[in-house]
């Protein structure tokens, strides 16, 4: 017998053989050229290392013999048993009541026995697998039979069963699941549900990844009220092409007496050479199709549903696009509301180049409007202008612009006014202008460079009788910063508003010293006119509403708008705006929103929005911590124009370190006199499944700054096993 020092090294026999290191207390050769290491043994080879209490090693066949607190370390994952059987070159091997920790999710578990085919396939009995930390089972997954493939990052459990503090709640004898963040085919997480409309709902998912780059999910929804609704998605990803189709077909609605079905595709095509096009189409079988079936406030309050076709080109300097262009109006009873034109065809042409130092644009658009009941006609624009920043230091500007608007109808059918064919030709002139001065100064003990930004932006334009022209697609713009900055009063080329008017505005902001970045921003303006502007559009005459006649303020002051913005604190944010008119005395608008958010799982979000004569609301939404692991979700958005409640949320939450259960119920309005009603349980057992209805989304989309408190660390090692 042959007594060796603490550490031995079995040489490779072949070069691209990798070396084992054997350290033990003691080391003993024996017969058939095998190592024995005995006391806090350790064989370490490239990415493995085996300790041990004993352990005996043979060079010639490179098996592994290791008995009593057996530790088996292999790409970050490790086993513990009491014994270990391995061959070092094949991998094959056995372990004895394995108990392991998996690195990629911190998940934990033991099984009877781990049977090793080779380094990336292996077969586990009686399996218990949890991501729970060491000390609790809260959820666990039971398993007969697990078989891990690494190569394909696949796992296959058979006679599984899904415990929740102890009790059964899913059993599959059969199901496939990905070990990463890789798309796996199979069934996902069912989700129960329930409705005033719908009754009780259950949803099962199946999610198929047909490639890489394609997958689909088919959803059936049973509702106990009206039937079975199929839900069906499927997406597409290539390197020249994307696109997205939904079709939702709900056979023989029992409480509508009829079958319901959406259809939505949407598709982008990149054909090169600066070539693209795209398709945007969506159906559905009836005007209450989304108040009836739809959970989500976004998806009810939907009114004009796209259907369009593009087809465009960028060469640079100049682009050109094609589109045709119609819609599905889906009309409330209690409030009608006006089909808009359809475009059929739309072809647009916009070019700029900068020409001697100077700017030269081209705009031009055709259009040929469609409507069932409406004058239908075509128009032709074509804008040309050119301008010239005769001052480019990096504090000054001075930029004059000057241009010819041109517009052409040709009318045709529903022509019941006897509109003629006519056309405009407007000038429009504009000077904009203004300086940018910097000081540094302090606020709050806080370090800034504080701006001070004065705008003058003068606009003119001759007055012309537009009296007998159509108006296919023009609305009066919303009176805000933005727009009094821009040469046209209105949306859309129908209309172009005379003006002799200039536009004064002041800006100051607060930046950070070091990044420059914004914390704060205010601002005021005001657009003062030579003369009453005349240039309006004609009566809107609402559906089943008597003709009102407009009052034209006759004034030349616009009103005074201000704007304060930023990050008051470091828990506090501002967003507001206020319009108010000098000459009444009163505000017209007002919108004023606040947010507390002092870390993450806490924010108070405060909202209040006033328009005069048409829209008062207030805005409540929170999420906050109440006792222990319990959290309170919540908003209230009411019109107080209507003394109607817009949206109602109430929830709760309870996040342990592994799963988390949500309760939340909502309630919205789908239309001018109804409402919905949904109740949201979800228990979600982290890096697992989630069981019920998913509120996540319906969450952030109503708790501006909502946090999902348990996500999973994947930075931190679960306990127990390290």
């Amino acid at each position: 017998m042959l007594k060796l020092d603490r550490t031995f090294m079995s040489s490779p026999k072949n070069y691209d053989e990798t070396p084992v290191f054997i350290s033990a207390q003691r080391l003993e050769g024996k017969k058939g050229n095998q190592v024995e290491a005995v006391g806090e043994a350790e064989l370490r080879k490239q990415g493995q290392a085996i300790s041990a209490d004993h352990l005996l090693y043979s060079q010639n066949s490179k098996d592994v013999v290791a008995d009593g607190a057996v530790r088996l370390e292999q790409d970050g994952n490790v086993v513990r048993s009491p014994h270990l059987q391995l061959n070092l070159d094949t991998n094959i091997g056995v372990m004895t009541q394995p108990a392991f920790y998996l690195s990629g999710n911190h998940a934990r578990g033991s099984a009877d026995a781990l049977y090793m085919k080779d380094r990336q396939n292996y077969t586990l009995h009686n399996v218990t697998y949890t991501t729970c930390p060491a000390d609790k089972d809260d959820w666990l997954l039971q398993v007969r039979e697990l078989e891990i493939d690494r190569n394909r990052q696949m796992g296959v459990a058979h006679n599984a069963r899904v415990e929740f503090m102890g009790v059964p709640i899913l059993y599959t004898p059969w199901m496939d699941f990905a070990l990463n963040d890789q798309r796996k085919s199979g069934f996902l997480g069912p989700v129960f549900g329930s409705t005033v409309q719908g009754g009780s709902e259950l949803t099962l998912p199946y999610y198929w990844n047909i490639a890489p780059n394609r997958d689909a999910t088919i959803a059936p929804r049973v509702m106990a009220k009206r039937g079975i609704l199929l839900n069906n998605e499927l997406r597409y990803l290539e390197p020249a092409y994307s696109g997205e189709a939904h079709l939702d077909v709900l056979p023989g609605d029992r409480l509508a007496n009829r079958t319901r079905s959406r259809l939505a595709l949407t598709h982008a095509q990149n054909f090169g050479h600066g070539l693209s096009g795209s398709i945007n189409l969506n159906d559905v079988s009836d005007d209450a199709y989304f108040r009836d079936l739809s959970g989500a406030v976004s998806s009810t309050s939907q009114t004009n549903l796209v259907r369009e076709g593009v087809l465009s080109y960028g060469g640079g300097w100049w682009n050109a696009a094609a589109r045709v262009q119609s819609f599905q109006t889906l009309q409330d009873p209690a409030a009608p509301v006006a089909v808009p034109y359809h475009r059929l065809p739309q072809i647009s042409l916009g070019a700029q180049r900068t020409l001697a130092k100077a700017g030269v644009s081209l705009a031009g658009e055709f259009v040929d409007f469609r409507h069932p009941t409406l004058v239908n006609g075509q128009r032709l624009v074509l804008y040309p202008s050119v301008s010239y920043p005769l001052i480019a230091e990096p504090a000054f500007y001075l930029t004059p612009k000057f241009g010819l608007h041109n517009t052409y109808y040709t009318m045709g059918a529903n022509n019941a006014g006897a509109l003629p064919n006519t056309s405009r030709t407007v000038p429009i002139f504009s000077l904009d202008s203004g300086i940018t001065l910097e000081r540094n100064g302090s606020l709050a003990g806080q370090n800034f460079v504080q701006t001070l930004e004065p705008r003058a932006y003068y606009v003119h334009i001759p007055y012309r009788d537009q009296s007998q022209l159509p108006n296919f697609d023009t609305a009066q713009a919303d009176f805000s910063f933005a727009q009094m900055f821009t040469e046209n009063r209105f949306f859309g080329s129908d209309r172009i508003g005379d003006a002799n008017q200039v536009t004064l505005a002041i800006t100051s902001r607060l930046l950070e010293p070091d990044s420059g970045a914004e914390r704060m921003r205010f601002a005021i303006g005001e657009r003062f006119s030579a003369k009453t502007p005349q240039v309006n559009l004609p009566p809107v005459i609402p559906v089943a509403t008597p003709m009102v006649t407009p009052i034209v303020p006759a004034t030349t002051k616009s009103d005074i708008v201000l704007a304060a913005s930023g990050q008051v604190t470091r828990a506090w944010s501002l967003d507001s705006t206020f319009q108010f008119t000098p000459n009444q005395s009163q505000s017209q608008l007002f919108n004023a929103s606040a947010r507390y958010q002092p870390e993450s799982g806490k924010v108070l979000n405060l909202g209040y929005r006033f328009t005069r004569n048409s829209l008062r609301q207030m805005d409540l939404s929170t999420q906050w911590p109440l006792s222990g692991r319990w959290q309170a979700v919540a908003r209230w958005n009411y019109s107080l124009q209507d003394s109607l409640i817009l949206e109602a949320l109430a929830g709760l939450e309870y996040n342990e370190k592994c799963w988390a259960v949500r309760l939340v119920a909502q309630r919205f309005a789908t239309a001018t006199q109804q409402t919905a009603t949904g109740f949201f349980v979800q228990l979600e057992l982290n890096d697992l499944v989630m069981v019920g209805p998913d509120p996540l989304t319906l969450l952030r989309q109503s708790v501006p700054g909502y946090t999902k408190l348990n996500e999973p660390s994947r930075d931190k090692p679960a306990q127990g096993l390290r």
